[in-house]
């Protein structure tokens, strides 16, 4: 129904962000939310996804298209809901999942939270052969000042993707020895020592 919302974006959250746009503000739950964080109060343009269930009506949002696209396909498979998929994109690129699954990478796949063996096996078996690789690169991201809530806000966000408490006080000693300069920065930290 919509295509993307293009607006002002005025508030990042563990679970999401809000653009406003007409003077409405819109609720999208991203993956990462925090990567977003240095858009605060510019104009951004957000693609979009609406699932609209018995109970609600939910808009997610995507940094470009190629990420909404792999959530579309992460949906498909039997077992995936939109938590999953936003899980899984929060930690891994569209480009590095199509090549997991090409390689049918069960271990890779099941480092996600609430990914198991049979769903691993279930991504790879109907995604394989389907997916194209995006040809281009992510944009370089520039971290703001240090701040040493960074990590609790990082901790938040990883548990709105549905990591538990105990991997998360797993990790949180690791990630507060680090020297991290943006939320963004610890989330992605936080993920490749969740993921290894």
């Amino acid at each position: 129904m919509y295509q993307y919302i293009k607006g002002k974006l005025t508030e990042v959250k563990p679970i999401g962000v809000t653009v406003e746009t007409g003077g409405i503000g819109y609720l999208l739950l991203v993956p990462n939310p925090f990567r977003l964080e240095r858009y605060i109060n510019t104009d951004v343009t957000i693609f979009t996804e609406l699932i609209v269930r018995e109970d609600a009506h939910t808009l997610y949002g995507f940094t470009g298209e190629s990420e909404k696209s792999m959530f579309k396909s992460l949906l498909k498979v039997t077992g995936i809901g939109p938590k999953s998929a936003l899980a899984i994109l929060a930690a891994a690129t569209p480009n590095e999942i199509i090549s997991a699954i090409e390689r049918e990478d069960n271990a890779f796949m099941q480092k996600f939270p609430g990914i198991g063996k049979k769903t691993a096996s279930q991504i790879i078996l109907d995604l394989k052969g389907k997916l194209k690789p995006d040809e281009l690169s992510a944009p370089a991201e520039t971290a703001p000042a240090a701040n040493p809530s960074y990590v609790e806000e990082a901790l938040m966000a990883l548990e709105a993707l549905g990591y538990s408490k105990r991997e998360l006080t797993r990790i949180e000693k690791k990630l507060t020895k680090e020297e991290i300069t943006s939320v963004d920065e610890a989330v992605k930290l936080g993920l490749k020592l969740l993921l290894n």
